[in-house]
């Protein structure tokens, strides 16, 4: 008892119980100070670069790790993170970027006005962080080649030049814009269009035709969807800007295509050439503004449309030749090649009018547009069903990937529920007026392209019988059936024909009883009794890309060859 008390009173015991307390605390405390300190201190970074971000002439992205060897244009130093302008290519630390502002210019896209007229520029030069496999201009040996901020790029023309190489000359020699000069809208003109509007002047083709503008100009507006698909679009949008005017690219996340067109209205008239970076909606959404241009007594200006696909379905863009979706497997580079040496065609649009049953309905009838195809069945279901998750859950769709893995479930799960039964005794269709007697199935696709869900030659089928010439330009619209979700996969994959009911220039359906999935462009609804009037409503002006093709396509154009052959061998 006696040695417990003494234990219990000895000092030092005393004085190591709380050292022990002590540094347990510190060894609790100080790592969630550190933390705090820490979260602190980056929120405080993050708010102060945001503010040099929002007062800066310069686009510029942060970045938290280069995806090339990149130098500071400041101090030189080598840096893994920092921020790089979207329009001039700059790349700076985080510690320099108050200092880049003051000593570098971003692309200007408006010449500041001296008192005179320009019709050139000279280069603008940014150095270092050249792009890999780059000649130089003066001497054609590779530049960039040294671990250091080293040689010299041009913004608008992209020519590179060895530090050894650059001479006073060129830094006033002038730009020519280099390859894509036939797509850029220059400052210089901008300046001379903002100076007329100025004094009241309207009459821009005189500026076209003075030497402010080259033979065969045909400038070019990038309209991008950044929600579209693989969100591809914010990457698209900063690679554009650095190849074009950054006046000529467009987020439609933050202006529509509507206020976007506009910049037609001061280029010249039927020259203008629009990339719609998007999905087969996003094309949609620019063909209705373009359509609202010729309402406004605009139809000069109207410009011809190509496409990136961006989206999940992409049949509008796959059939005239733009591929089935883009994952950044082709440079932006040829991207613009591609639309430079597209050709223009027509692409018939279409007014889809929905008109519901009953004695006292009041309501206007729907109106859509059609550019691709309308169906009532199992496709349209599915598209139902699809856009309803997508609503309740828009993160999980941000893969083009995840977004057919759902609708392969969707239709896998139609297969065995079998909800669109009986179609052909719930609805009348009318091909010109024309009663069509339906055979037993289960669902009704009107189509104006040759591509439909995703990629498949609906209307060719197998391709073993003969069928009519189908085209996107004709006035025609070709009518085929389904007997059900799984019919639509063996077509797919070229195992069985559609139910071929025929081509209309105009098609009725009318929908007795009951309430069915419908679609208009991959844009469905539930829909009670109706009837849906199909009819022409206007031509669009589009690109086509004859760039490689498939097996598929390429048999496909024959037979349609073969047709024209025979047809005018019998005129």
């Amino acid at each position: 008892m006696e040695g417990t008390g003494s234990r219990s009173g000895n000092p030092s015991s005393v004085v190591a119980d709380w050292s022990l307390v002590f540094w347990t605390l510190c060894a609790v405390i100080l790592p969630v100070l550190i933390t705090l300190w820490c979260s602190f201190q980056r929120s405080r970074r993050q708010v102060l670069i945001r503010d040099i971000f929002r007062k800066s002439k310069h686009d510029w992205h942060y970045t938290d790790l280069f995806s090339q060897p990149s130098y500071c244009c400041v101090c030189a130093q080598h840096i893994l993170q920092g921020a790089f302008c979207n329009c001039c290519g700059l790349r700076v630390s985080e510690g320099c970027l108050k200092k880049a502002d003051q000593l570098f210019l971003c692309k200007e896209i408006m010449m500041r006005s001296n008192g005179g007229a320009h019709s050139s520029m000279p280069h603008h030069w940014i150095r270092g962080n050249v792009p890999l496999c780059s000649c130089c201009m003066m001497c054609k040996q590779q530049c960039g080649t040294q671990p250091k901020l080293c040689d010299y790029r041009c913004v608008w023309c992209q020519c590179t030049v060895h530090d050894e190489c650059m001479m006073d000359c060129l830094k006033t020699e002038e730009c020519t814009f280099g390859e894509f000069r036939d797509l850029i809208i220059p400052p210089y003109y901008l300046s001379t269009i903002n100076q007329m509007r100025k004094d009241k002047r309207t009459n821009y083709e005189n500026v076209i035709i003075a030497p402010y503008c080259r033979k065969h100009w045909m400038p070019i507006i990038i309209l991008a969807n950044t929600r579209s698909g693989n969100n591809m679009g914010e990457t698209l949008l900063g690679e554009f800007k650095i190849l074009l005017n950054p006046v000529q690219v467009f987020d439609l996340s933050n202006i529509t295509p509507a206020k976007a067109l506009q910049l037609c209205t001061l280029l010249p008239c039927n020259a203008v050439r629009v990339l719609v970076c998007g999905g087969d909606g996003t094309v949609g959404w620019v063909l209705d503004a373009i359509d609202e241009m010729k309402i406004k007594g605009q139809e000069r200006y109207i410009p011809q449309v190509a496409i990136l696909p961006l989206g999940t379905g992409n049949d509008l863009s796959n059939t005239l030749g733009w591929g089935a979706g883009y994952a950044g497997e082709v440079p932006v580079e040829q991207i613009l090649r591609n639309v430079m040496e597209a050709d223009g065609i027509k692409l018939d649009r279409w007014k889809v009018q929905v008109t519901n049953k009953g004695y006292y309905n009041l309501r206007k009838p729907k109106v859509f547009t059609m550019n691709n195809y309308f169906s009532i069945g199992p496709d349209a279901l599915m598209a139902l069903n699809f856009h309803s998750h997508r609503e309740k859950t828009p993160s999980l769709f941000s893969s083009r990937i995840i977004n057919k893995a759902v609708y392969f479930f969707y239709g896998t799960k139609d297969c065995l529920v079998q909800e669109c039964k009986d179609l052909n005794k719930k609805v009348e269709l009318e091909l010109d007026g024309e009663r069509i007697e339906l055979p037993s199935l289960e669902g009704i696709i009107v189509l104006n392209i040759g591509y439909w869900g995703g990629g498949c030659r609906l209307w060719e089928g197998m391709g073993d019988e003969p069928y009519p010439l189908a085209r996107h330009d004709d006035g025609l619209l070709e009518v085929v059936g389904v007997h059900g979700s799984f019919h639509c996969a063996q077509i797919q994959v070229k195992l069985a024909n559609p139910v071929r009911l025929g081509q209309a220039h105009t098609v009725r359906l009318i929908l007795k009883s009951s309430k069915m999935p419908m679609q208009v462009d991959g844009e469905p609804w539930a829909q009670g009794p109706c009837t849906v009037t199909i009819t022409h409503k206007t031509h669009a002006l589009m690109l086509y890309h004859s760039g490689e093709q498939t097996d598929d396509e390429a048999s496909s154009m024959s037979e349609q060859d073969h047709v024209r052959e025979q047809t005018d061998e019998d005129v």
